[in-house]
């Protein structure tokens, strides 16, 4: 990622100096605009944390990995609680937020080429609704299998989203629908990151429904176990390898 293009580690390291004013924006490619939660969410200690973040939490074991660690909320939670983690982030600058904050193995890494060189994994988190970052339904199978390979007997993941028909809003209605016409899943968003002058390239961001979620983990070896539920639709599912 090139420096101008890091919008959301330039978005931490501000808000970890002192910018508590740091706002985040989300553009989508229909040129929807929303402010993001961020960035005091991705610092918050443990005990502020979703209720249902919270239980998850205690699902996790073995060696972990943390997959787009943002500031390091997830990593430094678990290290202290002796677990073993490697934190992974596209963004440099998030990468450098965490190593700051104590994350002891932080790497600048894409989901995407997450190999053996990382080692073995009994769990895998993805927080923050990162489920998301498995992109498209394609991905998240080719993805899924590999994480089969790169996890020990027994292994879970524990990822959030967000349910994707939960909305009345017309914009996101008719984005489903867009979606739909375009041969994506509805819940496939096209978005960027933006930072004052940076802005993140353009990526796929995948929301889906519990059940969406169910049907891609059918056959790469896991299965979904059971959902946590919060709040206006955010879930975390705990998701079993099985074979």
């Amino acid at each position: 990622m090139k420096e101008h293009e890091d919008a959301y580690g330039r978005l931490l390291l501000a808000f970890l100096e002192g910018d508590e004013q740091a706002k985040e924006i989300v553009e989508r490619d229909d040129r929807f605009i929303q402010a993001g939660l961020g960035p005091s969410v991705y610092f918050d200690p443990f005990r502020r944390w979703p209720a249902h973040q919270r239980r998850a939490m205690r699902l996790v074991r073995g060696r972990v990995l943390d997959v787009g660690a943002g500031a390091g909320r997830v990593a430094l939670h678990l290290q202290d609680r002796g677990h073993d983690v490697v934190a992974i982030d596209i963004s440099p600058l998030a990468v450098e937020v965490c190593r700051r904050r104590g994350v002891r193995d932080a790497r600048v890494r894409r989901f995407e080429d997450v190999d053996e060189t990382l080692g073995r994994f009994d769990t895998v988190v993805m927080f923050g609704n990162n489920f998301g970052l498995f992109g498209s339904s394609t991905k998240a199978r080719r993805l899924l299998r590999r994480l089969h390979r790169l996890t020990n007997d027994g292994a879970r993941i524990v990822a959030e989203s967000r349910g994707v028909y939960e909305t009345k809003d017309p914009e996101h209605l008719a984005y489903h629908e867009r979606n739909r016409r375009r041969g994506r899943m509805a819940g496939q968003l096209r978005i960027r990151i933006r930072h004052r002058s940076y802005a993140t390239p353009w990526f796929d961001y995948l929301i889906v429904s519990r059940e969406e979620m169910q049907a891609l983990v059918a056959n790469t070896g896991w299965q979904v176990a059971r959902f946590l539920e919060g709040e206006q639709g955010v879930y975390a599912a705990v998701i079993e390898k099985v074979a």
